[in-house]
């Protein structure tokens, strides 16, 4: 049998191959960064399956501890096509998983145990009574026992040789919320609202998430010979550095884990982007000064000191570390100078570039003067909400602007929405069957289960004729909206088909028609199994196919951000500001998305409407350049752009 120090040091020498390794003094917990999901979650894939052969060539039981959610969904599907195409077998593997909903139904498609056979269990070789997941449908007087049968059951099998986790804002693992003790062992606990939130997106509300829930404790988990936490996008960014270099406490669940012997987290660039080396490399040892570092650096100074940028001292840089970067550029003087008009050179109005002038020092080209554009936005609002104030100066401005949405967005339509506009139809029309059909399937269907296809039809004919409304107040013609309706988004489920060359394929023949000079796409990647990130995987596939056609040479593609997050500072290319007219033309023309306003059902934690979102965001973006010294604007919207 393979010693623990030995399993470590075989993973440590896989996760290098592929991964950042590296740890500073701040941190606890060893931990592999890798630039995508993806990759990293084949890796975690390898692992499990290289220890399921080595316990089957000893002829011994594999005992897996397994997570639900988004964060292992690519780890399942690699270990999938490890059973298919190379024949790994889960016949000697017994599963355990960490947790389920109570009260919650086998059957119902938002069980975990929905979850495990539709992600994994229905697709391998494992047998059914190898499976072991909590129940969510037990008498309350049952529980206590189940509980503690299931912590024997694990036991008689030798414990958990690996177990697979992924971590929750609050800083959970399984379900083990704030609060909860180190010796803990399996138990029905209350969850927290942050979770509730965090997961009404899959319940269609949030009153639709239960309030409690079965979970391993964190005892049981510290059991486990081998444990490995995934963690994707920049909204897990700070609990994961709260996890690694914070103190051991309940309030964050995860830092019990700093006390395990063979723990690894391993994340992608976003969720890392807050650890100190990521953040901050400066404070941690010598940097490589790259003009990104350097501008990152600058503004993180101005941030930590309070003061603008040309107003940083040679004793501010010294004492925060960065005395390495005074020597390359000489004084405080010449950098905060060179810095500051590095960021002046990012703001623009004229987002499509300005006609015959020098722009050697802006973010867009002057020519062609009038300019063929393309904004893709997932849902049939993200364009007015994250780029409002931008997609309206480029029709002022003249611009031929195309706006494609690239899903129906049906799914986000309450049926209470649904059903004002069938009555509304039934009564213009009472001999019309097809309205009758859709007010008696909203009646007879859950909020949360799937709806039939006739209410999903009205469902994205809402959308549609709403983004209508709003493309119209801009000024662009019905002809330049083009509802792509891509493939992958249309089950009626949260749950989305994977990616496929259809999808791609609608991609191209709207970039081919239009042959944009610019093209304007949600870069949000803070879910990377979410809608705003398989749309843009549409979108690079797209790119990588049609790059070489001969209009795709004067094409430039900038990337904006969701209603929750914006560029960093350092990151922004392009900053275009708003007049105080211009943010309440934004206001209006998100104000045409009537179904997603008023208790929208896809909130999330922030109870703010959409439009308060947005606009609270470039006023933040706005005063953060004029703290920097810029000017002061009433909003800005920022983009990034992306190199194809």
């Amino acid at each position: 049998m393979i010693a623990e120090e030995q399993l470590c040091n075989l993973t440590d020498i896989s996760y290098k191959e592929a991964g950042i390794y590296e740890n500073t003094r701040f941190e606890k917990i060893h931990n592999v960064v890798y630039d995508d999901s993806d990759n990293a979650s084949a890796i975690v894939a390898r692992e499990i399956g290289d220890l399921i052969r080595s316990k089957q060539a000893r002829n011994e039981t594999c005992v897996l501890g397994l997570a639900t959610g988004s964060s292992p969904i690519k780890v399942y599907e690699e270990l999938i096509r490890l059973h298919k195409e190379e024949g790994l077998s889960f016949k000697n593997v017994v599963t355990f998983n960490l947790d389920e909903y109570y009260p919650m139904t086998k059957q119902n498609a938002q069980s975990y145990y929905y979850f495990m056979h539709e992600y994994l269990f229905n697709h391998i070789d494992i047998p059914e009574k190898n499976i072991n997941i909590p129940k969510g449908d037990l008498d309350p007087d049952d529980i206590l026992d189940f509980c503690v049968n299931y912590e024997k059951k694990i036991k008689s099998f030798g414990g958990l040789d690996f177990q697979l986790l992924g971590i929750g804002r609050t800083g959970h693992i399984g379900f083990n919320e704030p609060g909860s003790h180190y010796n803990s062992r399996t138990r029905l606990i209350t969850l927290d609202h942050l979770t509730r939130s965090d997961a009404s997106t899959a319940f269609l509300g949030l009153e639709n998430v239960p309030k409690k829930a079965i979970t391993m404790g964190i005892r049981t988990v510290m059991d486990a010979k081998r444990v490995v936490l995934l963690a994707w996008g920049q909204n897990k960014a700070e609990i994961v550095k709260e996890a690694v270099e914070g103190e051991i406490s309940s309030k964050v669940p995860a830092t019990y884990l700093q006390e395990h012997h063979n723990t690894t987290f391993v994340m992608d660039s976003g969720a890392a982007s807050e650890l100190t080396r990521i953040k901050t490399p400066w404070l941690v040892g010598p940097c490589e000064w790259t003009s990104e570092l350097t501008r990152k650096s600058v503004v993180w100074l101005c941030n930590h000191t309070g003061k603008s940028i040309l107003r940083l001292t040679d004793k501010d840089y010294n004492d925060n570390g960065m005395e390495s970067l005074l020597t390359l550029e000489g004084s405080s003087y010449d950098l905060n100078i060179k810095m500051f008009n590095v960021l002046q050179h990012t703001i623009t109005g004229w987002p499509g570039g300005k006609p015959d002038s020098d722009d050697t020092k802006r973010p867009e080209r002057s020519n062609p003067a009038k300019k063929r554009v393309i904004i893709f936005s997932p849902h049939p609002d993200d364009d007015v909400i994250s780029m409002g104030g931008t997609f309206d100066r480029l029709v002022e401005q003249g611009h031929e602007v195309h706006i494609a949405y690239q899903t129906s967005g049906n799914i986000a339509v309450s049926n209470h929405e649904a059903m004002k506009f069938a009555e509304v139809a039934a009564a213009l029309d009472p001999e019309d069957q097809l309205y009758k059909k859709i007010i008696h399937h909203i009646r007879n269907n859950e909020e949360f289960n799937i709806d039939a296809p006739e209410v999903r039809q009205l469902k994205g004919l809402i959308r549609q004729k709403e983004s209508l409304g709003a493309t119209r107040y801009v000024g662009i013609p019905d002809s330049q909206a083009h509802f792509l309706n891509l493939p992958f988004y249309e089950t009626g489920a949260i749950k989305k088909r994977p990616l496929s060359d259809d999808d791609v394929a609608i991609m191209c023949d709207v970039i081919r028609e239009i042959k944009p000079h610019q093209i304007y796409a949600a870069g949000d990647l803070a879910d990377p199994h979410g809608t705003h990130k398989v749309c843009l995987d549409a979108l690079f596939k797209a790119l990588e196919i049609l790059k070489h056609e001969d209009f795709m040479k004067d094409c430039w593609v900038w990337l904006y951000r969701g209603a929750w997050h914006e560029w960093d500072m350092h990151e922004i290319e392009m900053a275009v500001p708003m007049s105080p007219d211009q943010v309440l033309r934004k206001r209006r023309a998100i104000f045409f998305h009537q179904s997603q306003k008023d208790g929208v059902m896809f909130q999330g934690d922030d109870s703010r409407e959409f439009w308060v979102r947005a606009e609270e965001r470039n006023k933040e973006t706005a005063s953060r350049y004029h703290k920097l010294g810029l000017a002061d604007y009433a909003a800005i919207e920022a983009f990034k752009r992306y190199f194809y």
